[in-house]
């Protein structure tokens, strides 16, 4: 039996090569915004153990990508919001060919890596759980393009701020 999906936005810039060297704001949230990673209190956020494996798979992320970094970090309750930096000559699976589709593959390291992220976090945590399979991330994610210092200094003081800004916002209470 086939399940009808909402055709699915593709949120990357068109033909923006996402292997680039620079910086990448990426925020995921859970699969139906479960505040699974812990709890904010007095401002400051309290992580689960599923909320610790995400911010040990998260620092990980250097180990699987060479020439990829990782800056500003939070796990929230129901979301985690990064900053990835890629580095000039950073190594991924694909290697450069004239095949289109190796092309295309080729220019998109961010979302691989975000898949391998999530994947890898969805696995621990079910198995955490003693459960095989139960969706922990929502199906996409959202990225943006740093592309100057003035928006890395900006959204480097959100990320680290969001903990703070918690409880002013009444819709997670």
């Amino acid at each position: 039996m086939r399940i009808d999906r909402p055709e699915r936005k593709i949120l990357r810039l068109k033909g923006y090569d996402y292997s680039s060297p620079g910086n990448y704001f990426v925020t995921t949230c859970t699969q139906y915004r479960e505040k699974l990673f812990g709890e904010v209190r007095d401002e400051k956020m309290f992580l689960s153990d599923a909320g610790k494996v995400v911010q040990i798979c998260w620092q990980e992320i250097p180990e699987h990508y060479p020439g990829v970094h990782v800056d500003a970090f939070v796990v929230m309750p129901d979301h985690v919001h990064g900053i990835i930096a890629i580095g000039a000559g950073a190594i991924h699976e694909s290697p450069r060919t004239e095949d289109s589709d190796a092309q295309v593959r080729r220019r998109m390291l961010i979302p691989l890596i975000i898949g391998r992220f999530k994947q890898n976090s969805a696995k621990l945590i079910n198995k955490m759980r003693g459960v095989s399979g139960v969706a922990v991330w929502e199906r996409s994610y959202y990225e943006s393009i740093i592309r100057d210092q003035k928006s890395l200094s900006r959204i480097r003081a959100y990320i680290l701020r969001n903990p703070e800004c918690w409880s002013k916002h009444s819709l997670r209470n």
